[in-house]
């Protein structure tokens, strides 16, 4: 036996060790591993689901997916050899879209059951946990036929029944969905460029989804339909709260925004991704990017007038999620204010923070300065009354090297000056409870909805504005795609407690959702998003992300005008070095 790199102590020790290894036949059983060092064994080549429904904990929150060694899996995926694994919850973002895809899936099995002369339109979410949803082909639900729906997917769920996975050739998936008169699904399948599709089925109805699903109807304990508008909301747990349904509020504004979205696809006649594909595809995608921009610029206009009509406006509060342009926003309803003889003036609402030290603490005991207690809003109330009645104010200014309040500029502005804050408590009550309600007017900017793959198929706005951040954060500020991720689920607690709850409050909602925007992205996103390691958490996001991105074709930079709220995020906008205030004397 020859060892040519090794030295000849170790070939002795390898020799000595020889007779020490075996060959067997292979164990009946396998090894998980899991994270706390607890290890099961159980038969080869069973699904996972076995093992982990055996923890005293797999209730609590309920265990719905798994990590397997560093992979996302379902509960049905086969043990075939030891492996480590970490159980994925109803407490976690990705457990979380395994249960509300299989939910969706779910209602569509109950739906062409008892309405199967109707079409059914999975459009958006709602921030306090549920999908917005419409029914085509029919009359909108009555409160009865609501109730039938809903008493159909409680059966499915008593019942326990077994979804079931089937990996088909692609023709095959075509076939199935022209047979069904499915045309949005066909569409979207005929710019795929893998030659197999994943289909589910519950008792004789099939459709695909994108992404992971449940083993079975038994796990879907937590849901209720509620009547909205002229439709109904899919109500379902959140996170935080995974086996309890949140009280679902009224949403009147945001609703409204939807229908106004809708309408601008109906304009655009790109109902779906794969309609968005087709006009990439037919070298149309230029007409789409051009009507796309017109629309918001259509809606800033709007807004502007809006804001000259009211008269008496002295404040403008911009508030919004991260990633949702209002940066860009803010300079184009600048520019036409200026159209409209008002000339903005740019508070910064950070000059506003209290000294550090006095800074409230969050339950880690680290300063948190998304509170908004961390906020002198006494002074900013004050500076606000003053500066509206014409008289000259000394602003503070705020040091952040030092984390002091220092004297900031003195400044007097005119009766045609309007004064434009942007931060994200612009829309909570408690920023400026004793100014003046008649002199604010408060702008919601956020992507709220997102062309999506096709009815049943929705894509996450979160997905969007995330990928947007991943691609700016490379750009402006060296930041790889893992770590950006990393940074996302603190970013998205600050904005469910401090920014969604009070998205009502505002005079206006501006969309900031581009339909054609993904295909913009993916060929920014997709090599960063293939640079994230192998083996991490921000690895499973990254994959999930890449697997998005794969249902667009790619668009090029140069179609995108250089005032679109996307060249915040790709870069090259004209409104970069535009500032809100010129005259200042």
């Amino acid at each position: 036996m020859f060892y040519p790199t090794l030295t000849y102590n170790a070939r002795k020790m390898i020799g000595k060790s020889d007779s020490e290894i075996r060959r067997v036949a292979p164990r009946e059983t396998v090894e998980i591993y899991l994270p706390d060092g607890r290890v099961l064994d159980g038969p080869r080549n069973v699904a996972v689901e076995r093992f982990l429904r055996t923890l005293p904990e797999a209730d609590n929150p309920p265990i719905v997916g798994a990590v397997v060694n560093d992979e996302l899996r379902e509960l049905t995926y086969p043990i075939k050899m030891d492996a480590t694994v970490r159980p994925v919850t109803m407490s976690e973002a990705d457990g979380m879209l395994i249960y509300r895809r299989s939910l969706i899936f779910l209602l569509e099995a109950a739906f062409e059951e008892r309405f199967p002369q109707g079409e059914l339109l999975v459009d958006h979410s709602v921030s306090s946990g549920g999908y917005y949803c419409e029914v085509f082909d029919r009359p909108p639900f009555s409160i009865e036929e609501l109730a039938i729906l809903e008493s159909e997917m409680q059966r499915l769920v008593d019942a326990d029944l077994p979804f079931t996975r089937d990996e088909v050739p692609l023709s095959e998936a075509i076939e199935y969905f022209q047979s069904k008169g499915k045309d949005e699904k066909v569409r979207l399948l005929s710019h795929r460029q893998k030659n197999y599709l994943t289909l589910y089925k519950l008792q004789e109805f099939r459709d695909y989804h994108h992404g992971y699903m449940l083993p079975s109807t038994g796990y879907l304990r937590w849901f209720q339909l509620s009547p909205t508008g002229e439709g109904f909301t899919l109500h379902f747990p959140r996170r935080f709260a995974p086996t309890q349904l949140l009280p679902l509020p009224e949403y009147p504004k945001l609703l409204a925004a939807f229908r106004q979205y809708g309408k601008w696809l109906d304009l655009l006649g790109i109902s779906n991704v794969g309609a968005l594909d087709d006009a990439i595809a037919g070298q149309r995608i230029d007409e789409v990017i051009l009507v796309s921009e017109a629309l918001h610029e259509q809606h800033v206009t709007e807004i502007a007038s809006q804001i000259c009509e009211r008269g008496q406006v002295r404040v403008v509060m911009v508030a919004g999620p991260s990633s949702s342009g209002k940066t860009t926003f803010s300079k184009r309803l600048a520019v036409q204010l200026l159209a409209s003889g008002l000339a903005p003036f740019p508070l910064g609402m950070d000059d506003y923070f209290v000294d550090r030290d006095k800074t409230p603490l969050n339950k880690e005991g680290v300063p948190d300065f998304e509170s908004i207690n961390a906020l002198d809003r006494e002074r900013l109330t004050r500076d606000l009354q003053r500066l509206a009645a014409g008289e000259k104010v000394q602003l503070p200014h705020y040091n952040f090297k030092a984390g002091l309040s220092e004297p900031g500029q003195v400044v007097q502005l005119s009766s045609n000056e309007i004064i434009v804050i942007e931060g994200i408590h612009g829309l909570n009550p408690q920023l400026l409870p004793e100014f003046p309600a008649q002199q604010t007017f408060r702008i919601y900017v956020s992507a709220l909805t997102q062309l999506n793959l096709d009815r049943h198929n929705r894509i996450s706005t979160t997905d969007t504005r995330l990928i947007r951040r991943i691609v700016r954060d490379a750009r402006e500020r060296g930041y790889s795609a893992m770590q950006t991720i990393q940074r996302w689920e603190s970013v998205r607690r600050g904005e469910k407690r401090y920014i969604f709850p009070y998205q009502e409050n505002a005079d206006v909602m501006f969309n900031s959702a581009l339909a054609y925007e993904l295909a913009a992205l993916k060929p920014l996103a997709e090599p960063l998003l293939r640079q994230v390691t192998y083996g991490t958490a921000e690895y499973i996001e990254a994959k999930r992300l890449l697997a998005l991105l794969e249902w667009f074709l790619p668009v090029e930079s140069n179609l995108i005008p250089e005032n679109s709220l996307l060249r915040e995020f790709i870069g090259g906008s004209n409104l970069s070095d535009f500032t809100l205030w010129h005259n200042h004397k």
